[in-house]
């Protein structure tokens, strides 16, 4: 099968790391990149040793895949770009600034008739694609994401910058729309909330409750996902998870056995499992997931789609927080 001619636009921090990997991802032939910043575009030719084109149009006549790694207020107009010359386009995450921008997107992609996948790595993260086949039915969720303090990303609120992992994972796994949602958030270091929390109730009834901040002392990605019978917790930073089920209490016990006795006198046993988690790069998983998706002619992993119900309910809460009373700024 030919190789795919991608390249990048975008060389700062995150576009290191896509160019890096794509020139070790089979099925990529990585043609070049393009960055208006000429510092970092020399650094970033010297150290990968491929070409730095001179303009963005230039790039995107010479390959088949454009990977938009710019910042998020130019995505519309690089993903733009691309589509209109019928190029595949990987968008890292948020899709776009605006949801007004999304939809525009879909309708070039669909205009263009090519694919179009959006960067919301947690999918490919391998703790959570090893509890993904335990979560049938969630009826309550929560998420913690943390972070220490970095000056990059502070000039979008932490709900975008941050918290959008979350509601990308959530609504993939509830299968219901969105009732009511509610926030708050406080302004401790930047002009925008860097600690936010989000209660998502869902028509189904299920309830998530989301919390991120940017201003922690540690690092911290879990996610606890209650359903009938069962917990799942998946920690993304550390690559690790845990099942916690309650089966039928079964004639055949051990000395080791953990029992819960139910209103009604009977009795459930408490069964603990740890799927095993497979090494991956989930960054360069969901490049070679778009690859085959590309060649195969199939459904991206997370579609433009995915990335614009993600970015709408990111909008609406980032509008209650500025509504809210709780929104306080401080001068710390």
């Amino acid at each position: 099968m030919t190789n795919l001619k991608i390249g990048v636009l975008g060389a700062g921090h995150l576009g290191k790391i896509h160019l890096k990997l794509l020139a070790q991802t089979i099925g990529y032939d990585l043609v070049g990149f393009f960055d208006p910043d000429k510092k970092q575009s020399d650094y970033a030719a010297k150290e990968f040793g491929i070409t730095a084109f001179d303009t963005i149009d230039d790039l995107i006549d010479a390959v088949d895949v454009v990977d938009v790694v710019t910042p998020t207020l130019s995505h519309y107009e690089c993903a733009s770009a691309a589509l209109r010359k019928s190029k595949h386009v990987f968008i890292e995450k948020p899709v776009t600034n605006t949801p007004e921008e999304a939809e525009s997107l879909m309708k070039l992609a669909e205009e263009a008739q090519v694919k179009v996948q959006i960067g919301h790595v947690e999918r490919f993260n391998p703790a959570y694609i090893a509890g993904r086949p335990f979560i049938e039915n969630p009826m309550f969720i929560e998420s913690h994401r943390l972070a220490q303090f970095n000056p990059r990303g502070t000039d979008v609120p932490v709900v975008m910058d941050l918290m959008i992992h979350d509601l990308d994972i959530i609504l993939s796994l509830v299968k219901s729309t969105v009732k009511r949602i509610s926030a708050s958030g406080v302004a401790v270091v930047s002009s925008t909330p860097d600690i936010a929390n989000a209660r998502i109730e869902f028509a189904n009834g299920c309830v998530a409750n989301v919390t991120a901040s940017r201003i922690s002392l540690k690092n911290m990605r879990k996610t606890r996902i209650f359903q009938r019978d069962a917990y799942i917790a998946i920690d993304f930073l550390k690559k690790k998870t845990e099942v916690v089920r309650l089966d039928a209490a079964s004639t055949e016990t051990s000395s080791n056995d953990l029992f819960i006795e139910l209103p009604d006198s009977s009795k459930r046993r408490i069964n603990f499992e740890f799927p095993k988690i497979e090494e991956s790069n989930a960054i360069q998983e969901e490049l070679r997931a778009f690859r085959i998706c590309i060649q195969e002619d199939t459904q991206p992993a997370v579609t433009i789609q995915d990335g614009y119900n993600a970015l709408q309910i990111a909008h609406q809460i980032v509008s209650k927080l500025h509504l809210s009373s709780d929104l306080i700024t401080s001068n710390i």
